[in-house]
């Protein structure tokens, strides 16, 4: 039987009351303030913390600190008794209790392009079928099941912060076609003493240089021109979809909800809070994103492939850390101010885990026969552990779990029926996912 730990939601509210006094610190006018209730008790949400090149488990949440294998990091207690991670994700050992850690996850896939595929999707690579990413699906259900009044004119359902180098395979419509595509929001670091801050941008909502307001606005009645014409008489569904996918950039552009991805309209301290990286501003957008009605967001850490530690394993998984908890505590901190976490599931996960066995270079190759992946806030019983690996970090010896499986209690936490289907271009339905259900991690009282 899986090991679990139950830990009660009193216990860790009673700490987190001081919590609202950082909704001053976030800045939020009191029209976003309305919206954010309102999104908290209409809408769903939910955020994948996407963990690119495939980070370890034996230097984050499976530490096996007696073995041989266990390497050099230390592993330290958190809020949960008996429950025990790294010593560098200090802030989220003291959100533990909003945690439920699954360590027991196994695939078949060890390749970054296939995995990233897989755990996306739920289905490996190949094959007559064009399945599109859970973000795509999940969205788009959250979308219909909970439609927000709140949502600004203009915004997608899905964004997607810094996407992977095999995100644009992985991270894909699908057989849902371009109208349900992830917005791509492209990340640069910090350059120079000029920058505090990375800069987030999404490439369409920059004014082309050397093009006039003026200018601009004729080329957009020509365009429309000439797109009217075309679609009246050449009406087919991919003409009309890729129509709607250019019209709504253009929409976003001119309204005001582009103003949701202008990060430097929060303050200096609230950037801060989440760390200058790429991956903590991605963290605070995406809070701003869920404030205004945009049901689902991933954020992508390691640049490139952060987490492929082939050599130097310790000494990167502890930088990369660093950044994963001050952006995530921070993440789940303000959500919480805000009323947005009962109402938000998160996932943490790469495309596999690493070896249990470190290298000659001091570094960990790809392992996809056992490794963790995190829930956490609505929907999750946290302050527990589902499943255990060996004592060498070998093999799954309890709650083993596969992709399937995990994109099913996703669904079940967010509140969407994972037997919700969805019609390919062939007429065939297809479910979001059908694995099975991870019950103990779920809470009692999830929203149905």
């Amino acid at each position: 039987m899986a090991r679990q730990l139950a830990f009660s939601r009193r216990q860790w509210l009673g700490g987190t009351l001081g919590l609202s006094a950082s909704l001053a610190s976030s800045r939020l006018s009191p029209a976003i303030a309305r919206a954010a209730q309102a999104a908290a008790s209409q809408g769903r949400h939910c955020i994948l913390l996407w963990m690119a090149g495939g980070p370890s488990q034996l230097d984050t949440f499976d530490m096996k600190p007696k073995h041989v294998n266990g390497g050099s990091l230390e592993e330290a207690a958190t809020s949960v008794p008996g429950v025990r991670f790294a010593k560098h994700l200090p802030r989220l050992a003291k959100q533990a209790e909003r945690l439920a850690i699954l360590r027991g996850m196994s695939t078949k896939e060890g390749d970054h392009g296939r995995g990233t595929t897989l755990m996306q999707t739920g289905h490996i690579p190949g094959g007559p079928v064009n399945y599109p990413a859970s973000g795509c699906t999940i969205s788009r259900a959250l979308a219909d099941d909970y439609p927000s009044p709140t949502r600004l004119e203009g915004l997608p359902h899905f964004v997607s912060v810094a996407p992977g180098p095999f995100a644009q395979g992985a991270v894909r419509s699908g057989f849902l076609g371009p109208k349900y595509a992830p917005m791509s929001v492209g990340g640069t670091m910090p350059n120079g003493p000029d920058e505090s801050f990375a800069r987030l941008r999404v490439d369409y909502l920059q004014q082309a240089a050397g093009v006039s307001a003026p200018r601009q606005q004729s080329r957009l009645k020509m365009w429309n021109a000439l797109q009217d014409d075309f679609l009246a008489t050449r009406r087919v569904p991919n003409a009309v979809a890729h129509n709607t996918v250019f019209q709504a950039a253009i929409d976003l552009a001119g309204s005001k909800a582009r103003d949701a991805f202008d990060l430097e309209q929060e303050s200096q301290q609230t950037r801060e809070a989440f760390g200058s990286g790429v991956f903590g501003q991605g963290c605070l957008l995406a809070r701003r994103l869920l404030e205004r009605g945009v049901p689902l967001v991933e954020v992508t850490l390691g640049s490139g492939l952060g987490w492929d530690t082939h050599a130097d394993n310790f000494n990167q998984v502890e930088r990369l850390c660093g950044e994963l908890d001050q952006g995530w505590a921070t993440l789940m901190d303000q959500l919480q101010a805000v009323g947005l976490l009962e109402s938000t599931t998160i996932l943490w996960a790469g495309e596999f885990g690493r070896t249990p066995v470190i290298n000659g270079n001091a570094g960990r190759d790809h392992y996809p026969q056992a490794f963790s992946c995190v829930l956490a806030g609505g929907g999750v019983a946290g302050g527990q552990v589902y499943g255990a690996t060996s004592d060498d970090g070998s093999e799954v010896v309890d709650g083993k779990s596969n992709a399937q499986d995990l994109l099913t209690t996703l669904c079940t936490a967010i509140g969407v029926s994972p037997a919700t289907e969805n019609i390919t271009e062939e007429g065939r339905p297809i479910a979001i996912a059908e694995g099975n259900v991870i019950k103990e991690v779920l809470s009692a009282d999830r929203k149905t």
